[in-house]
């Protein structure tokens, strides 16, 4: 019962939002990757909504309902029968009467779990501009798939359903993406750090004051121009890239370097995503990226953890999940990247045991790492062991629930409980 409930709603969700795009004709800006789609999709945004409407999907609003509902409105949460009830008469009575409000343009976050999932979600939208972030040699949902290629080819639906006229804009670093650049008929446009992108970052840095880390400034070159950028309270290379491609897309809509750069200045990391946050004990400081994990976005998040400040650097690492035969490989790996990033490490959850055992290999000290099976179980440890001048990086997929770690190590944990209200779709 539950089940035939549940395809009658995807039914009717997607021949609503099907009307309400025909009704509406807003550019749809599409979004995907195994790693950095929020960010991006949030700094794109940021970097639009200075001169136009702009909707962008909430949270992980990225599959077969989540998608949809971010086309028929913006909605703060979802379940229950009064819910279901209001949306579709919500979007019944747009399409009737025309809402002059509106979005211009949708920023939709793509994201597939089984082959055939990317084929669906196009039927319901199919976006004018199409943004891939990074893929990696081990991408995240494969586990329903034969391997990393299938992978690949699914998420490359996306630049090949494109019309001539539009746009995709790829990850120049990613050998992986840019192999897939002769399945698209659109005009391709690359971001990235290597000085062959159109669009690209340099002089990266950490920045700091009196060994307090303050959030990350570079700049973003284009056709022999540049200009200098700074973000607050955000870490992490990924947020480069980000920034790049959300340039990308401004560039694209007719917006300047400067312009674009004053855009940036006001983004912020989505909840969940390398946010930095004061710590529970005084000097102390949390870099809050519990949302969710992939062997590619793990390395990323290690490696940032090494350029900032501290006089210890801990991690809280949890499973990865929906990597199927390449789990225990990949988690033991990446136990030979925390023997050079970390001083401490705590893992959570039955797989992140093996990045435990990873890091013993490379010659971490065994005194130097506790192991959990649920996040319950950590955050009091955690919280003993910290000490002024830690940074503390929480990483794992949402489902090992590594918020509730964050929540009592960091200073004012009310405001994450309100954060947490994002819907799970």
């Amino acid at each position: 019962m539950r089940e035939t409930l549940r395809s009658f709603a995807r039914l009717v969700l997607k021949y609503l939002a099907r009307a309400i795009i025909w009704r509406y004709r807003p550019g749809i800006i599409g979004v995907t990757g195994s790693a950095g789609k929020t960010s991006t999709k949030m700094a794109i945004k940021a970097v639009l909504s200075v001169e136009r409407r702009v909707r962008a999907s909430a949270g992980n609003f990225n599959n077969e309902i989540g998608l949809p509902l971010t086309i028929l409105g913006p909605w703060e949460k979802v379940g229950g029968l009064f819910f279901w009830t209001k949306a579709i008469a919500y979007a019944m009575h747009r399409i009737i009467i025309k809402d002059p409000h509106y979005p211009e343009i949708l920023v939709l976050e793509y994201g597939i779990d089984r082959p055939g999932d990317m084929r669906y979600l196009l039927d319901i939208a199919r976006p004018n501009i199409a943004v891939m972030t990074t893929i990696g040699e081990v991408p995240v949902h494969v586990e329903f798939f034969s391997g990393p290629e299938a992978v690949a080819k699914e998420k490359a639906k996306l630049i090949e359903y494109l019309p001539t006229a539009g746009f995709a804009v790829l990850n120049g670093d990613d050998e992986i993406v840019m192999g897939l650049k002769n399945r698209t008929r659109a005009h391709v446009m690359t971001f990235g750090f290597g000085k062959n992108t159109e669009v690209h970052v340099s002089n990266y840095a950490v920045r700091a004051e009196n060994n307090t880390p303050q959030g990350i400034g570079f700049k973003l070159g284009y056709i022999g121009n540049t200009v200098p950028v700074k973000i607050n309270n955000v870490f992490g290379k990924t947020q480069g890239y980000a920034a790049a491609a959300a340039t990308a897309v401004g560039l694209i809509f007719g917006m300047n370097l400067v312009r674009i750069s004053e855009a940036l200045s006001h983004y912020r990391a989505p909840y969940g995503r390398m946010e930095l946050l004061r710590g529970v004990k005084e000097g102390t400081f949390v870099i809050d990226d519990s949302y969710n994990a992939s062997p590619i976005s793990m390395h990323a998040a290690l490696d940032t953890i090494k350029d900032l400040p501290a006089k210890r650097r801990i991690g809280v690492l949890g499973d990865m999940l929906e990597l199927g035969s390449y789990a225990m490989d990949a988690h033991e790996l990446l136990g030979g990247v925390v023997a050079d990033a970390l001083d401490v490490l705590v893992t959570v959850g039955p797989r992140a045991k093996f990045i435990a055992e990873g890091a013993r290999k490379k010659g971490f000290p065994r005194k130097n790492i506790l192991s959990f099976d649920l996040a319950e179980e950590a955050h009091v440890p955690v919280q003993n062991i910290l000490k002024k001048g830690d940074v503390v990086l929480v990483k794992g997929s949402r489902a090992i629930r590594l918020d509730k770690v964050v929540c009592e190590i960091r200073a004012f944990p009310e405001e994450l409980l309100k954060k947490d209200s994002a819907p799970i779709v």
